[in-house]
């Protein structure tokens, strides 16, 4: 297989893209701003905006070249409840709503304890469970009529396919669903009486059946055409690395930040800063830790994002001018702390743009050093194309930082469930840690605020 149509449902955008395994090389062909919609019961995702949109995608696409093969990809913490008639049985709910926090206390009680899932407690929809629970109390009829339970990247396989399966990367990115360990369902889905609602589970990489004749018809693809079951974002970005020897982490970036180890030093897990534990496409556990950078970046340069001059970097870490977190205290390993320019706002969006790398890339060294990652640090998606923020993270770690460029990473990893690349591709030259003192003491600096402050 060489020509693969990646579906790409990420929480802001979503994509078709067609990678090349021949090469590697990834083109977006057609974007959407993946939208919420605030009516109806509960804010929820447009999913039937979403389909045609990717009928129309896989349209697009097929006139374009060939296309071997169907491979999916979204963003976690979602599942739709989809009914016998093959409709949905209730909206799939945006994880951003507060509702099920109005339930926490009889879900805490509920929910099993991190050792068993890898799960930490997060707040809103971020624990799938939460979400799950939420929606069967509050809509118990809708809930009722449920015959699937799919998790994103499998629901897009089904409505290309009719073939309804479960998936283990999705099933284990904190939802409280899953034990890692043993590669089976949690407590909590039997004590909930879920289990008959999860479907046959699969391997990512399972070619789930051929395009309904349906859907044939209105992209024009060949009715053979098979689509793969769908792996989970973070992982899609971390699959090309899982063969390599030797110690290394991946930084997948986009709306989230997910640091994820790979061989790195066994250290004990702290839920309470953001850390989980999560399955890569193999059926491993493998530790991780989250933040929501992409979106505090956006937030701290007010979507002003320039390259600063060599004068306005210099400026920020001479002063020094530090960014601490977090426009999202709820999340990442800083909890409870406020977001505060210190000693001062920058004057220039070149200087608010280094302070916002710098933050993102120490947050990003914290969420490595939190899951003891070793050897080097490879970093997919939009960050990857920020070169402050891969030197301060190369300083804070002291390891070589491999920054892939701007592609999302997730679109090359769901490709690679169809097979391999014809041909391996030598990493971009690394990234080493900055010698000048001034980016060891800004490093130093900013950790010295951060723990002061976790400290009151």
């Amino acid at each position: 297989m060489r020509h693969i149509a990646v579906i790409d449902i990420g929480k802001t955008n979503a994509k078709v893209l067609r990678v090349d395994l021949a090469t590697g090389s990834e083109t977006v062909t057609a974007r959407r701003p993946n939208a919420v919609l605030a009516g109806g019961p509960y804010p929820h995702f447009d999913l039937p905006a979403l389909w045609s949109f990717v009928r129309e995608g896989l349209r697009d696409l097929g006139r374009d070249g060939p296309v071997d093969a169907i491979s999916i990809t979204t963003h976690g913490a979602a599942a739709a409840l989809v009914a016998g008639d093959g409709d949905l049985a209730l909206p799939v709910l945006d994880y951003e709503h507060d509702g099920p926090d109005a339930l926490a206390g009889a879900y805490d009680a509920l929910r099993p304890a991190f050792p068993e899932t890898g799960s930490p407690r997060l707040p809103l929809g971020l624990n799938l469970g939460s979400q799950l629970y939420w929606l069967s109390e509050r809509f118990p009829d809708g809930f009722a009529r449920a015959r699937h339970i799919l998790t994103l990247p499998q629901y897009w396989a089904f409505r290309l396919t009719g073939v309804a399966a479960s998936e283990a990367t999705s099933l284990g990115c904190h939802t409280d669903l899953w034990a890692p360990w043993t590669g089976e369902f949690s407590s909590l889905v039997d004590r909930m009486g879920w289990r008959g609602l999860f479907p046959p589970l699969r391997p990512a990489a399972t070619r789930l059946g051929p395009i309904l004749p349906d859907i044939a018809t209105a992209t024009g693809l060949p009715t053979d055409t098979p689509v793969l079951c769908g792996i989970h974002d973070s992982n899609a970005s971390l699959l090309p690395y899982l063969g390599r020897e030797g110690a290394l982490s991946v930084l997948s970036t986009g709306t989230w930040m997910i640091a994820m180890a790979l061989g790195g030093v066994t250290a004990p897990l702290d839920p309470t800063r953001d850390v989980l534990v999560n399955v890569n496409a193999k059926g491993q556990p493998t530790p991780t830790a989250r933040a929501m950078a992409g979106r505090e970046f956006d937030e701290v340069t007010k979507g002003r994002m320039v390259t600063p001059t060599p004068q306005e970097e210099r400026a920020v870490l001479g002063r020094p001018t530090l960014a601490l977190p977090s426009h999202h205290p709820d999340t990442g390993p800083f909890p409870g702390q406020d977001f505060a320019w210190v000693p001062g706002e920058p004057e220039t969006d070149g200087e608010r743009t280094a302070a916002a790398s710098f933050q993102a890339a120490l947050t990003g060294a914290e969420c490595l050093r939190l899951i003891g990652a070793a050897g080097p640090t490879y970093v997919e998606g939009p960050f990857g194309a920020n070169r402050a923020f891969a030197r301060m993270l190369a300083t804070a770690t002291g390891r070589p930082v491999i920054a892939t460029g701007q592609g999302a990473g997730t679109g090359l990893g769901a490709a690679l469930l169809a097979g391999p690349l014809h041909s391996a591709r030598p990493d971009p030259a690394p990234v080493l840690p900055e010698a000048d003192p001034l980016w060891r003491a800004y490093a130093a600096r900013w950790r010295a605020e951060v723990a002061a402050r976790q400290a009151m």
